[in-house]
């Protein structure tokens, strides 16, 4: 694996070490609902609570319809509805006199209706049903249950229920677990008034086999819910998190610079809001790679551009020590001064040019009317000293106002950039043409109202290829009479770059009336449409 391969998989490492993945946060939503509705299979011990509760309530009747039936009957009689009883109820009845001796037992008396099972003899998952009931029973801390033991020695005394419905008169009703942990529930009651006790006791498998089945289908309904719900939370996390990481391999790429042609996913195929996020992250490493290709190629041509100045303000510095000339001193002296304001300019041209987009960003734009700034600019001009006196500017407008959004500063510098290029290209005695319109909706094939300024020169106009190369940065075509530095190659790049942060476009034509020269256009929408 490359060396920034490997670092970058560290660095993902690290990331996902310092917080929860996504992927475990998907899954943890949609486990946890399973899991609080596991929780359900602890309330399954209400359920086994209630059934144990209507089967003391059939005891208590059972023990007390027996008492009943036995009441009076002779040893014979007694001996003969035990063995029935027990029989058709599948309980066992063992009946005591007054002293607690054992007078009957109806196990004895007919064939045992049931019997306990033997846990030594059931398959494994019947052990496991018991280990779960008993993991049940410690959750809910349920109380702990007397294990049933034959009696080694027959008698009343072996049954603490007895003795408590001989004290009170009542029937009293006891529950114990079978080996199997299968309840045991024995209900003791009087028999007449001579002290004689009935104690009838039945073995209830179904009540634990119920809530075995309840708690069994619902663990495997939960157990098939909980299977899909990890499957479906993987491949939802799937979705979500793999063209995720793919995005942050790219950013982290991009962002360490080692890999100049990383291409970002767009995920084409991604119509949710992971392919806009993937679209956008995709649009926005394009511009950020065009700001620092421009940023790099600026920076690259501004050493250019100062490097020829600088070179001869040296030459001029070294060979001034050297000349004892005062005329030729002069002419040096004359020459770097020259190149001191070569680099001035260029400097100053260098500082508006970089800082133009942040200005900008920042500008609060307003209503002005774009004839009056455009008036006013060319009245200014005409009464600086610096202005040729040979090429006149000529301006008109249809006197209307012509509205739009911007900042006045920075359209003035449009203006001004425009003219001066105008002024230099145009020969003596040559006017330069400012005019201002308003073209309606769908002239030129644009739509809304838009305001156009045109700057006409009569100079020699400017080649169709070259049109556009014009407005790059420290590209300049000289007139062929102009010394050279007189143009820094930033004035219309810096023009356009104005006009389109006032979302209006910059570009050169062919004069109108067809004579020689070229036309600079700069059109802006309209104040109305741009708040429509």
């Amino acid at each position: 694996m490359p060396k920034a391969d490997r670092s970058l998989a560290a660095r993902l490492r690290l990331a996902r070490a310092r917080g929860v993945s996504l992927t475990v946060r998907i899954l943890a939503v949609n486990v946890i609902a399973l899991v609080l509705l596991a929780g359900s299979v602890f309330y399954l011990d209400s359920y086994r609570k209630q059934l144990l509760a209507e089967r003391f309530k059939l005891a208590r009747a059972e023990a007390e319809i027996a008492a009943d039936a036995l009441e009076g009957a002779d040893a014979v009689r007694r001996r003969e509805l035990l063995a029935r009883i027990g029989t058709e109820q599948a309980l066992r009845l063992t009946y005591y006199d007054a002293r607690g001796r054992l007078l009957d037992d109806s196990f004895r008396l007919a064939p045992p209706s049931f019997a306990f099972v033997d846990p030594a003899r059931e398959p494994w998952y019947q052990t496991a049903a018991r280990g779960l009931d008993r993991g049940v029973d410690f959750i809910v801390g349920a109380p702990r249950i007397e294990r049933y033991r034959e009696p080694p020695q027959p008698g009343a005394g072996n049954w603490p229920e007895i003795a408590l419905a001989r004290r009170a008169q009542a029937t009293e009703v006891y529950l114990r677990y079978a080996p199997d942990r299968t309840p045991v529930i024995t209900a003791a009651t009087p028999v007449g008034e001579r002290g004689d006790m009935l104690l009838s006791m039945r073995n209830a498998i179904d009540i634990t086999q119920a809530v075995r089945d309840a708690r069994q289908t619902l663990v495997i309904i939960i157990g098939l819910a909980l299977l899909a719900s990890i499957q479906l939370s993987l491949f939802l996390a799937r979705t979500i998190v793999q063209p995720l990481r793919q995005l942050v391999r790219a950013a982290v790429r991009v962002r360490l610079g080692r890999e100049r042609e990383v291409v970002v996913p767009r995920l084409p195929e991604r119509g949710d809001e992971i392919g806009l996020l993937a679209r956008a992250i995709s649009d926005m490493t394009n511009a950020l790679r065009q700001k620092i290709d421009a940023v790099e190629s600026f920076a690259a041509d501004v050493a250019h551009e100062l490097k020829n100045p600088l070179a001869s303000l040296s030459s001029a510095i070294e060979s001034m020590g050297k000349v004892e000339d005062a005329a030729l001193r002069r002419q040096l002296l004359g020459i770097a001064g020259h190149d001191v304001q070569r680099i001035d300019r260029l400097i100053t041209e260098i500082a508006d040019a970089s800082r133009i987009d942040a200005e900008l960003s920042r500008a609060t734009f307003v209503e002005l009317d774009l004839a009056d700034l455009a008036a006013q600019v060319v009245a200014a001009r005409g009464a600086r000293p610096d202005q040729r006196g040979d090429c006149p500017i000529r301006f008109r407008s249809a006197g209307a106002p012509a509205w739009v959004r911007g900042d006045a500063l920075r359209l003035e510098r449009v203006l001004d950039n425009l003219l001066d290029n105008a002024v230099s290209f145009s020969p003596p005695g040559a006017a330069v043409e400012v005019a201002v319109e308003v073209r309606g909706e769908g002239e030129g094939g644009g739509e809304g109202e838009r305001v156009r300024l045109t700057v006409s020169d009569h100079g020699p106009g400017v080649p169709v290829t070259e049109r556009d190369k014009v407005f790059e940065r420290f590209h300049s075509v000289r007139p062929a009479d102009e010394a050279f530095g007189g143009h820094s190659g930033l004035g219309l790049a810096i023009a356009r770059a104005i006009a389109e942060a006032h979302d209006g476009t910059l570009g050169i034509a062919d004069r109108a009336d067809g004579a020689r020269g070229a036309c600079l256009v700069l059109e802006l929408p309209a104040a109305g449409e741009e708040e429509a």
